[in-house]
């Protein structure tokens, strides 16, 4: 459509207005014809979260986010301005982003009552329309919904003018996705402000015989365990919300995998190549699936994903680290650098009371049964009887976080056996061989096939 910039222009084009949740319905309505990848970046949420969300867009209703923390609840609100028409006209200079056609703010309805058709337009991409506000206790009505601008009022305006009013973020969202991020923080007095704003779909500000009828999308998000730590959301704004759609973790290694591969800060070093071997990926991800069944981490609180995130982010970083003080060009995270995970994952669980269990403890155990579940997924029983045969004639290995993978070829030309086991795994360079290695010697100890012994950084693997 041609961008007309007056409002008398606009009369003459095929635009017609339309409420928000027309415009989202009627989008949604041609992507899902067109089988087009609405919320694409969103893992694991195919069966679940989704077509909630498609349900409450076609039905009109406004959402609430419930879940934990890192469950893609702000992410997911972002993405609905895919949903909005690519522009859409408004008055050029207004505060609240009135339609041409039915303006509702004072100071355009006095433009066009005196201009008419002459009245400029700009045109408002999608990224314009979207607001967004993480709710704290000190937020106020002002805030949200508008006061009297006291800098107005010294200008010569009466208190009684319309024109007095500086407008909240709400009626800065007219047309558009509001959203309001850990809604329970908000305090009780503010959300009763909010009730009008879902129900009525108008804004009241102070002693004002003002009405705005403003069109706004309404997102909230909130974790369940606010509802009684920090605050609570009063029972008739939750009623006000159409869908209360419920998040969750991702439920398959694969999706916590996809996520962490996405979202992780990926830098470009010359002369330097990272990779990680299939099976490193899957120990990050396991060990977050445990720590979200472990009776000893609480629960209440969650384990995101980014815990997942950062735990990948360390441990590749120190396979760089090696890489670099060794000169090697390739580096490939093994066994030996998941000390690494302690710094990324102490901050973003809490501890049950569990009296002598210390997080670092736990957490040890927890990679330990994450390391021996992805063993063995990869290896069936006996199938490495072989390496342990060769271990039990008096081969004994050492291998430390600082041994140069050429060295780990050397093993593996001392264990026929062991060399199969590499191949299984995928690995070919001498980095990834080094990772398959350890990962091999490391989960028969963990299968109880081979003693370990650990000194000064260096782990012996032997029989006897």
């Amino acid at each position: 459509m041609t961008q007309a910039t007056t409002i008398g222009a606009l009369r003459e084009t095929a635009y017609r207005p339309k409420s928000v949740k027309e415009e989202l319905r009627g989008n949604l309505i041609s992507a899902l014809s067109a089988k087009r990848e609405m919320f694409k970046g969103i893992v694991g949420y195919e069966t679940t979260v989704i077509p909630q969300i498609e349900n409450a867009i076609l039905s009109g209703q406004d959402i609430i986010f419930l879940g934990e923390r890192g469950q893609a609840k702000t992410r997911i609100a972002r993405q609905l301005i895919e949903m909005l028409d690519a522009a859409v006209p408004a008055i050029a200079g207004c505060e609240i982003n009135d339609d041409p056609f039915a303006p509702i703010c004072a100071a355009c309805k006095y433009r066009v009552a005196n201009d008419g058709d002459s009245v400029e337009l700009v045109w408002l991409t999608p990224d314009q329309r979207y607001s967004e506000k993480l709710a704290t206790p000190d937020i106020s009505i002002a805030d949200l919904i508008g006061e009297v601008d006291p800098i107005k009022v010294a200008e010569g305006r009466y208190l009684s003018d319309e024109m007095t009013i500086h407008y909240g973020l709400v009626p800065r969202t007219h047309r558009g996705i509001f959203t309001l991020n850990e809604l329970p923080d908000l305090a009780e007095r503010v959300q009763v402000g909010l009730l009008n704003v879902m129900e009525e779909r108008d804004v009241q500000i102070r002693g004002y015989k003002v009405r705005l009828p403003i069109d706004l999308y309404v997102v909230a998000s909130a974790n369940p365990e606010d509802y009684t730590n920090r605050g609570r959301i009063i029972t008739p704004l939750k009623d006000r919300f159409g869908s209360q759609i419920r998040t969750h973790y991702p439920r398959r290694v694969e999706d916590e995998i996809a996520i962490m591969e996405a979202e992780r800060t990926a830098y470009v070093d010359a002369g330097l190549e990272t990779k990680s071997p299939e099976f490193m990926k899957q120990l990050v991800a396991e060990v977050t699936h445990l720590a979200r069944r472990s009776p000893e981490i609480s629960q209440r609180s969650g384990v995101s994903v980014r815990v997942t995130i950062c735990n990948y982010e360390n441990l590749l970083s120190s396979a760089l680290k090696r890489a670099i003080r060794l000169g090697e060009a390739v580096a490939a995270p093994r066994v030996s650098d998941l000390a690494a995970l302690a710094a990324s994952t102490g901050g973003k669980i809490e501890m049950e009371s569990l009296g002598e269990a210390t997080e670092d403890k736990v957490l040890g155990k927890i990679m330990q049964r994450a390391l021996l579940n992805v063993f063995n997924r990869n290896f069936s029983s006996g199938e490495l009887d072989e390496v342990v045969g060769a271990f039990q004639d008096g081969l004994k290995i050492e291998v430390s976080d600082s041994m140069p993978a050429d060295l780990y070829l050397r093993h593996l030309g001392q264990v026929r056996p062991l060399q199969a086991a590499v191949r299984k795994l995928g690995a070919q360079d001498p980095a990834s061989v080094a990772a398959a290695v350890e990962f091999v010697l490391e989960g028969l100890h963990l299968s109880k096939k081979l003693n370990k012994d650990v000194q000064a950084g260096q782990a012996r693997y032997r029989v006897a």
